[in-house]
């Protein structure tokens, strides 16, 4: 099981670039439409190729989850569960496979990839425990003779388009969930890291998924329209900006489907004047620049509350010069190129528009070259300090190795900043009194806490999400919430009375 990510042997030389393409029914499908380049981040070279998507081929995709889901859904949840046990003891086996192929085409180090494939796994394992999870409730003698029970039933074929920045996890966060649940699945992932879908897709082919219940449609705007428009698609799961997550709900909105769309962030990070401030330097630096700060989590804004800014901001500003900058399977390297050359010039613009405006600049990222990797997509942890609430560095979502220092009077001043953002995705806290962290937690205005914890990503049993414009829709993804999205309760009320001649009764049933 490949994905052609290896050199020749025989040569020493990389082998002719592979094209990477579809998953339908339970076969790979090479792909009649156009292709585009699949980049390695850190060379800056293409190394493979992309099929998009047709809307035939998208039409494809959907009629074999079509086909597959009424025999699936009628599948005991015990034994769907099954084969998702055996899908989870072959993610364990190639975890790191998985990793690789993530770091060759996103770029992010080979640690934080595995990290990656892990918290994708837990969604996996905590799936396999769909027979609770899908119980419904009933009631006896909810009138005379009357008993009312309910129960969640799957929707159909449902579709999940995911982003570049966590190919396994994100993936991992819908489709598990809604195959758990008796659906059949049809994944769009980004165009930029393509490989990792069609390798889960083999593995869940090897665990005994039936054809057509797991399908891959890679490709561009081309296929997402594809997919939302489509009339058999009757849930959608999205993740990626907010103006494209809004287009997603309201697109999903006038079918009369269910969405739930993840859009963008701007993380805070508050630490209070009584914070351990090495503890809070470390935090920042791996919060800030882990992934390049190509995380939907990354903390983009310190919220420094008195003192605490002059206190910290040297050890924060040598941290961030010193990080170990380079390929992402090279050992002891902290961050490694962005995504792609696009990236790298929206972050550059980025960081010229921050000094325009009139925020300090600490740390430049610009201009790094990493030795072997000259033409890679690297740019260095970037630090301003003095960031104004009225700069676009501070309200816009930049998604990479920036971080802006904003000073505040006190607490609450900190918490009113936090809660004038337009999004509402994740926040922190790091302080050492208990009170001030209650506080914190019950007033702030967002989806997602840490105290101090830099990124406060909810375990699989729990449900990840935001506020504001960070979410739209009304349920978060995994945990209970995403057995709710991707089922729909029906309630039966039955009688079976020993005597069935009954007038007729024109009055609204009551217990009475």
């Amino acid at each position: 099981m490949t994905v052609g990510m290896e050199s020749s042997a025989a040569s020493g030389t990389r082998s002719a670039p592979e094209t990477v393409g579809h998953f339908i029914g339970g076969q790979e499908v090479a792909g009649s439409g156009a292709r585009a380049p699949i980049h390695d981040p850190a060379t800056g070279a293409a190394a493979r190729c992309l099929s998009l998507a047709t809307p035939a081929e998208v039409q494809q995709a959907v009629a074999a989850a079509r086909a597959a889901f009424p025999a699936w859904a009628d599948t005991p949840a015990i034994r769907r569960a099954r084969v998702l046990n055996r899908f989870l003891e072959l993610m364990n086996r190639h975890r790191d496979e998985l990793a690789r192929i993530i770091t060759a085409e996103h770029g992010k180090t080979f640690a934080d990839a595995q990290g990656e494939v892990t918290r994708g796994i837990e969604i996996v394992e905590f799936v396999c425990g769909a027979p609770q999870l899908l119980k419904g409730s009933h009631t006896e003698q909810v009138s005379g003779g009357i008993d009312n029970w309910t129960m969640r039933q799957p929707l159909g074929v449902v579709a999940g388009i995911t982003p570049f920045n966590f190919p396994v996890m994100v993936p991992c966060w819908m489709f598990p969930v809604a195959i758990a649940c008796g659906n059949a699945f049809v994944l769009k992932p980004s165009e930029r890291d393509p490989s990792a879908s069609v390798y889960m897709a083999q593995l869940l082919r090897e665990a005994g998924l039936p054809d057509g219940v797991f399908n891959v449609v890679q490709g561009d705007k081309a296929a997402v329209d594809a997919v939302l428009h489509h009339p058999d698609v009757a849930a959608i799961s999205f993740v990626g900006s907010t103006p494209i997550a809004r287009h997603v709900y309201e697109a999903g909105a006038r079918r009369g489907v269910r969405v739930q769309a993840l859009g963008g962030a701007k993380n805070h990070m508050v630490i209070m004047p009584d914070a351990d401030i090495d503890q809070a330097v470390n935090a920042l630096v791996g919060a800030a620049y882990g992934s390049a700060g190509e995380r939907c989590m990354a903390i983009s804004v310190a919220v420094l509350v008195g003192d605490v800014a002059d206190r910290i901001m040297p050890g924060l500003a040598d941290r961030t010069r010193t990080l170990r900058i380079g390929n992402g399977m090279d050992a002891g390297v902290e961050m490694g190129p962005l995504v792609s050359r696009s990236a790298l010039e929206r972050v550059h613009r980025y960081i010229g528009l921050g000094i325009e405006e009139g925020a300090t600049p600490v740390v430049d990222g610009r201009g790094v070259t990493v030795p072997g990797c000259e033409s890679g997509f690297f740019v260095g942890g970037t630090l301003f300090d003095h960031v104004k609430p009225s700069m676009r560095i501070y309200r816009e979502e930049i998604f990479g190795p920036v971080l802006g220092c904003v000073r505040v009077r006190s607490l609450s001043e900190a918490i009113d900043l936090v809660n004038d953002h337009e999004f509402g995705n994740g926040v922190a806290c790091f302080t050492r009194d208990g009170n001030a962290a209650r506080d914190f937690a019950r007033r702030v205005q967002v989806g997602m806490v840490g105290v101090n914890v830099p990124i406060p990503v909810p375990m699989a049993w729990h449900g990840f999400g935001g506020w504001k414009n960070s979410l739209f829709g009304d349920l978060h993804v995994y945990g209970e919430e995403g057995f709710r999205f991707y089922t729909r309760q029906k309630s039966v009320m039955q009688r079976w009375p020993a005597d069935t001649r009954h007038d007729a009764d024109f009055g609204m049933p009551t217990a009475a």
